[in-house]
């Protein structure tokens, strides 16, 4: 009787330093993916600060270049495509559209002098630099913020928590080659 009760006491405290150690990887496992949740929530506030300098850029190129009507329906169509967006994957895709569409903006601008020239354009292409600076900052600690958690999520025996609890991989915000571009005045 009094080997029934060891045993049955190492069995407890067994199983509740197992649920202990559950508990620990699954509230570590919260913590960052509430840091994950609020780097993208950064990443948000300056695709909404670039998207709603772009109406005031594109005024102004309309100005000196209004045949273009292509490119700037591009970027409307990037614009609502970013405001229209839920996940996290579709306001990465429609980011890069945007940012894809504001390069072919900028090799526009080359094509005229008068345009770099006009102060209100460049104040605007300063303003886009910074917001740029801003976003690539924000979105490598957004991918600082995954590449920790994913890691976690691979490792054993950690793995074994996320694949109970359902913690599913973060997806990092990739600028595709064809989108990168120098935002910065010349």
């Amino acid at each position: 009787m009094k080997t029934l009760g060891i045993v049955l006491g190492v069995l407890i405290l067994i199983s509740v330093l197992f649920a202990g150690w559950m508990m620990g990887y699954y509230n570590r496992f919260v913590n960052m993916d509430e840091g994950i949740r609020n780097a993208w929530a950064q990443v948000e506030n300056q695709l909404m600060r670039r998207n709603d300098l772009i109406p005031n850029l594109v005024n102004t190129v309309k100005g000196y270049a209004s045949h273009e009507k292509e490119v700037f329906t591009n970027i409307a169509d990037a614009r609502a495509k970013l405001g229209g967006a839920k996940s996290v994957g579709e306001k990465i895709d429609a980011a890069n559209e945007m940012t894809s569409a504001l390069s072919r903006l900028l090799v526009i601008v080359e094509q005229y002098p008068q345009l770099k020239a006009d102060q209100s354009f460049n104040r605007l292409m300063d303003e886009l630099a910074g917001t740029e600076n801003r976003l690539a900052v924000e979105r490598k600690r957004y991918n600082d913020h995954v590449q920790e958690y994913n890691q976690l999520r691979r490792r054993v025996p950690s793995n074994i928590i996320a694949g109970v609890f359902g913690f599913a991989e973060a997806a990092y915000f990739k600028v595709p080659e064809a989108a990168k571009v120098d935002f910065g005045t010349k």
